[in-house]
């Protein structure tokens, strides 16, 4: 059977690490940065490096974005030569930047409308979990979907956790950094 055919959105910190942990399992990648000198590299070590979002979800089956905010999750689903303006029926969208759910909800119908399907999957780790593919993703979607999606979310990870609908994988992480910021506070607070 052959490999899924992987949109790769966002090559920073974490992104790069996980696209370079999909080439090394054999999914064929085309990556997209905003910034192209982040793609240098990646052309070869194997991947096809897209122009455009739009580019890189041409003929993609999972198309997955892992950038800093909705502002820049928004540009490479929605903006000029956003990705969803190619992608074709039964694509999977996947996002894993720290997104809000709102917009998690608004990108879900949007890739949706277009006849895919739609996983929010923020991860906890950092770069050097990412570059070993030791991610643990917290998935808000339908599980038909996550198991369509498993072997990629698989290449990149330790854990998969199915957390529930849409949404909800957002909501967790966003708790999980609230948690760690109060705990960073706390903890540089002086004691009196």
């Amino acid at each position: 059977m052959s490999k899924l055919r992987i949109g790769f959105l966002g090559l920073g910190i974490m992104g790069s690490g996980m696209a370079r942990r999909l080439m090394a399992n054999g999914f064929p990648v085309a990556v997209y940065n905003r910034n192209a000198k982040k793609a240098e590299g990646f052309a070869e070590a194997g991947a096809r490096v897209a122009t455009s979002p739009r580019d890189a979800a041409s003929g993609a089956d999972v198309v997955m974005c892992m950038v800093a905010d909705d502002a820049a999750s928004r540009s490479m689903w929605l903006g000029d030569n956003g990705a969803l303006s190619a992608v074709k029926p039964g694509t999977i969208g996947i996002d894993s930047s720290t997104i809000t759910v709102g917009w998690a909800r608004e990108l879900a119908a949007a890739v949706e409308s277009r006849q895919c399907e739609f996983l929010d999957t923020p991860v906890t780790g950092s770069k050097a979990q990412a570059a070993a593919g030791e991610l643990n993703f917290l998935v808000g979607g339908s599980p038909a979907t996550l198991e369509k999606a498993r072997p990629v979310l698989a290449a990149m990870s330790k854990t998969i956790t199915p957390i529930g609908p849409v949404g909800s994988g957002a909501m967790i992480k966003l708790i999980n950094n609230f948690v760690c910021g109060v705990e960073i506070i706390a903890i540089a607070e002086p004691s009196r």
